[in-house]
């Protein structure tokens, strides 16, 4: 009869202990932060996507450093920027348990999974996805989403008013991608604020994703006398571009947008064919400043070679949602919508002193901070001003 009691007291001990478990066995829930996001990894626009997981990776391990524990656990997918793809690497992600996101490194991407993001409340800020439709759409504001990078429409508004302030050239070519939002967005704004400006515009031309000879946009904006030539465009178009402008004898400035960032490490490409062209970026990687030294040296250290903006941004949105998390008292024992709606409140009323500038929000997800301009010299990226 004893035994039979000490028996049934060992039964009761541990239903106890699985009740205070939540009744499921699992762990107690833990002060760490499960950090998620997606990039493309591989494919042809993986040299954004591994720099913004490197660099977010990076200021993952120091914040961790600096707390003494792990603040964020970081799970980063490949989602090849592919809208197909995107949802699935969400769907791994939410799995896994994420509470916060730098969402999607491409527009494209990020459109494919920003309903995804708002219906399920989990508060994401892209890096590097500038397309306004990953904030809001039309009426619809996704409260909880966020950018670090400018959106289309202010890279075009700022890329006239750079040219125009800065005289770059008296007669602007334009040549854009008509079959991307991304260029035609920033193309149609650079337009409309040219015109405001006083910028002459002497030529227009586009093409599509599967052209590989632009021979004849340049050749027309050669002929309408342009010496400054403006590519809303991503780089391996832009490589393309330049080298058939080299071997016709046409050297015009070139004024690129970010999605020009990353042609230096393009593979094949002669980077000096790059010398001279302007791109609109928040970041320069040969700044002196304590920040950038300390990024560019600790990245450099860790991964190899140097981070684009891409990745100045990526550590920006970890360090701002890390700000945030810290002001709030939130922390992984947190529901993932009580994490949402502190970070919402926060960075609506923050202003974030990165790398990339002094940034603030507005409710509808935009920043507002202020664009710089590098220029290529001796195949590096020098601050224009």
């Amino acid at each position: 009869m004893k035994k039979l009691l000490v028996v049934l007291l060992s039964v009761f001990v541990v239903f106890g202990l699985v009740g205070c478990s939540g009744g499921s066995g699992g762990d107690e829930a833990s002060p760490t932060i499960k950090l998620g996001g997606s990039g493309p990894l591989t494919g042809g626009a993986a040299v954004y996507g591994n720099d913004v997981f490197h660099a977010a990776e990076l200021a993952v391990k120091e914040i961790n450093e600096a707390e003494g524990f792990d603040f964020f656990d970081f799970k980063f997918e490949d989602d090849e920027a592919d809208p197909e793809k995107a949802p699935n690497a969400y769907g791994v992600l939410k799995d896994w348990g994420m509470q916060v996101s730098i969402y999607t490194t491409t527009s494209g991407a990020g459109l494919a999974v920003v309903e995804d993001y708002f219906n399920d409340r989990i508060f994401a800020i892209t890096p590097s996805g500038s397309n306004p439709g990953l904030v809001y759409n039309g009426s619809t504001n996704y409260d909880n989403c966020f950018q670090v990078c400018f959106t289309d429409p202010n890279q075009g508004v700022a890329s006239a008013d750079y040219i125009k302030n800065n005289a770059l050239g008296e007669k602007v070519a334009i040549i854009y991608r008509s079959d991307d939002d991304y260029s035609t967005t920033v193309y149609q704004k650079f337009k409309d604020e040219a015109a405001k400006v006083g910028l002459d515009i002497v030529y227009e031309g586009s093409f599509i994703d599967t052209d590989s000879d632009y021979s004849a946009q340049l050749t027309a904006a050669q002929n309408a006398g342009a010496d400054v030539v403006f590519l809303p465009i991503y780089y391996t178009p832009a490589a393309g571009i330049l080298t058939q402008a080299d071997a016709m004898g046409y050297a015009p400035v070139f004024f690129g947008i970010d999605g020009m960032d990353g042609i230096l490490t393009l593979e094949g490409f002669d980077t000096a064919l790059a010398e001279g062209v302007y791109l609109l970026t928040p970041f320069a990687a040969d700044a002196t400043d304590d920040k950038t030294v300390h990024f560019v040296t600790a990245f450099k250290e860790a991964y190899g070679g140097t981070p684009t903006q891409f990745g100045a941004d990526a550590y920006d949105a970890v360090y701002a949602i890390y700000e945030a998390c810290k002001a709030a008292g939130v922390d992984g024992t947190n529901s993932t919508e009580e994490i949402c709606d502190a970070l919402i409140g926060q960075f609506t009323s923050m202003t974030f002193d990165g790398l990339t500038g002094k940034a603030t929000w507005a409710a509808n997800g935009e920043v507002s901070k202020s664009p710089k301009a590098v220029i290529i010299e001796n195949g590096v990226y020098v601050a224009a001003e």
